[in-house]
């Protein structure tokens, strides 16, 4: 005999969303499985980036479920999923742009200093950096190298290594948080090194 939740992959079955919002485990699973794959491929199309989409959508069905008898959804699940992501993702770009000006920010305020003389300092990153990319993965580090040091695109990279424009994004990107992690107490500095394309090795 077919319970209701047999039912929920036809997404315009009227008892979809109350069943979803009353806390029907099986509900929530079954539009779980059946969305997350499309609702990642949609907000890396926004992000341009894996982990922070992934990372994004779980936010969303986090949300739909601990906050589901606060919930008022019209319309369809589907359409109430791809609102929730596409929002997710707006909210976490302009994080991401404050983040960036703040940046800008800190590099304008400390130019002068590092132009004026900040050896020890500009002497200490260059020895972090160099220890915290002998820390990366090989092929994570030559692209690293190639890109900001060589001054390669994308496309060179790809080409001089013989792997795909994609696999190089997802590798500098790696990379980055790798050594803006590891490099964390000297961030001014790097940013401003990097962003100068500076011979630091």
């Amino acid at each position: 005999m077919l319970t209701q939740t047999d039912h929920i992959l036809d997404l315009n079955n009227e008892q979809v969303i109350p069943l979803l919002l009353s806390g029907d485990e099986a509900t929530f699973e079954k539009v779980y499985k059946h969305f997350i794959r499309p609702l990642h491929v949609y907000a890396i199309s926004i992000l341009r980036d894996e982990d922070t989409a992934k990372g994004m959508v779980q936010n969303v069905f986090m949300r739909l479920w601990e906050r589901k008898e606060r919930l008022n959804i019209s319309g369809s699940i589907k359409a109430y999923l791809y609102g929730a992501v596409y929002n997710e993702c707006l909210n976490n770009l302009r994080h991401q742009k404050v983040k960036i000006n703040h940046q800008q920010h800190v590099v304008y305020m400390t130019k002068d200093k590092v132009d004026e003389g900040t050896g020890m300092e500009l002497l200490d990153l260059k020895e972090k950096l160099q220890q915290a990319l002998n820390d990366l993965p090989e092929k994570c580090r030559t692209v690293f190298q190639l890109s900001r040091f060589e001054d390669l695109k994308y496309q060179e990279i790809a080409d001089e290594l013989g792997i795909s424009i994609k696999t190089v994004e997802n590798q500098m990107g790696k990379a980055l948080k790798t050594l803006r992690f590891k490099l964390v107490d000297y961030l001014p500095l790097f940013i401003w090194v990097i962003s100068r394309a500076f011979n630091i090795i």
